[in-house]
C-alpha cells in the first residue's frame, strides 16, 4: 500500500459527499490525515468515522468567511500542520439568465468563487509553513459555455482565474496553487441535472468529446490525488478536457459560435419549460439508482 502522503494533512471543503469525500478517503488510504469541512454534519461524521483516527470534521459554510477561517485554523491546530487543500465546495443552478431569480444566481457565484477565496485566504499562512499545495476544483465549464448554466459557467471561469492568479502571488513563498478541471463526473450535480432536465441530456449528446461523456467518480478522485502527489497546477479529468482548453478560441470564433447558437435556439425553449415545470432552480441529490432515466 502506498504511503506517499504519510505525515501530510489535507483540508477538503465540500467533503460530505461526491468528489470531496472520495478524495478524503483516497488521501487517508495513502497514509495522510484529512480535515473534512462542509455543511452536512451527519454525512461528515460518517465519512470521518469510515476513515478513522486519520480524519476529523468541522461544520463550516463556504459563504461564511469567519466560519471557514475558524475551521481551517482548528484543523491546523488539531493535526499540527496543513500540507494540502482541496477547495471543492461548489453548487450549480438551473435556468437561463432571464429566468433564474437573483438569489439563486448569487448563491452559485458566492459559493463557487467567493467560497474559494474564503478557503484559500486562511489556508495560505499554514501552507507557507509547509511549502504546501492547494487545488481549486473548477470545471470543463471554465472553457465552454452551456445555455441554462450561466451562473455555473461564470463562476467556474472565475474560480480558474482566482486559482491561477493566487498561484502567481504565492510562488515566491514556496506554495503552489493549481486548478482541477473535471468534465461531467458521476456526482449529485450531474445526476440531478440529467434527472430533472431531459433537454440537458439531449444538448450534451450533441456536444463533442469530452462534453458528451461522463467520468466515473473514482477516476476523478485518482486524478486529483495524482495532482497533489505531483504538485500540478493543472489537472484535467478526463485528460481529454485539455482539448477544450486548447480549442476554446475556436469554439468562441464566428464559426464555432454559429454551431453553438444553432443548438441553443433549438433547445433553450424546452429547457426553460422544464425548469418552469420543475419549480426550482437548484438540483436535488439523486441516488445512483435514479441517475440514468430511460432515453
Amino acid at each position: 500500500m502506498s504511503t506517499r502522503f504519510a505525515g501530510k494533512v489535507l483540508v477538503v471543503t465540500g467533503a460530505a459527499r461526491g468528489i470531496g469525500a472520495g478524495v478524503a478517503r483516497a488521501y487517508a488510504a495513502e497514509g495522510g490525515k484529512v480535515a473534512l469541512l462542509g455543511l452536512e454534519p451527519e454525512l461528515l461524521a460518517a465519512v470521518a468515522g469510515e476513515i478513522g483516527d486519520a480524519a476529523a470534521w468541522w461544520e463550516a459554510d463556504a459563504r461564511d468567511g469567519a466560519a471557514m477561517t475558524a475551521a481551517i485554523d482548528a484543523a491546523a491546530a488539531h493535526f499540527g500542520r496543513i500540507d494540502h487543500v482541496l477547495a471543492n465546495a461548489g453548487i450549480a443552478s438551473y435556468g437561463t439568465v432571464r429566468q433564474i431569480d437573483e438569489a439563486s444566481f448569487e448563491r452559485v457565484v458566492d459559493i463557487n468563487i467567493n467560497g474559494v477565496f474564503r478557503t484559500l485566504h486562511p489556508s495560505i499562512p499554514h501552507l507557507i509553513e509547509t511549502k504546501g499545495h492547494a487545488l481549486v476544483v473548477a470545471s470543463l465549464a471554465s472553457f465552454g459555455n452551456l445555455a441554462g448554466l450561466a451562473s455555473y459557467n461564470a463562476s467556474k471561469a472565475g474560480a480558474e482565474s482566482l486559482a491561477l492568479v493566487t498561484n502567481q502571488e504565492v510562488a515566491h513563498l514556496g506554495v503552489r496553487v493549481g486548478v482541477v478541471h473535471p468534465g461531467w463526473i458521476d456526482t449529485d450535480i450531474v445526476r440531478g441535472a440529467e434527472h430533472d432536465l431531459p433537454t440537458f441530456r439531449t444538448i450534451r449528446k450533441k456536444l463533442p468529446y469530452p462534453a458528451n461523456s461522463t467520468t466515473d467518480l473514482d477516476d476523478c478522485v485518482a486524478g486529483i490525488i495524482r495532482g497533489f502527489a505531483k504538485r500540478k497546477t493543472r489537472v484535467y479529468i478526463p485528460r481529454g478536457v485539455i482539448v477544450a482548453n486548447w480549442t476554446k478560441s475556436l469554439v468562441n470564433s464566428p464559426f464555432g459560435s454559429a454551431i453553438v447558437l444553432r443548438i441553443a435556439k433549438k433547445h433553450v425553449p424546452d429547457l426553460e419549460a422544464e425548469v418552469a415545470a420543475l419549480g426550482r432552480f437548484q438540483h436535488a441529490h439523486v441516488p445512483l439508482t435514479e441517475a440514468k432515466p430511460a432515453d
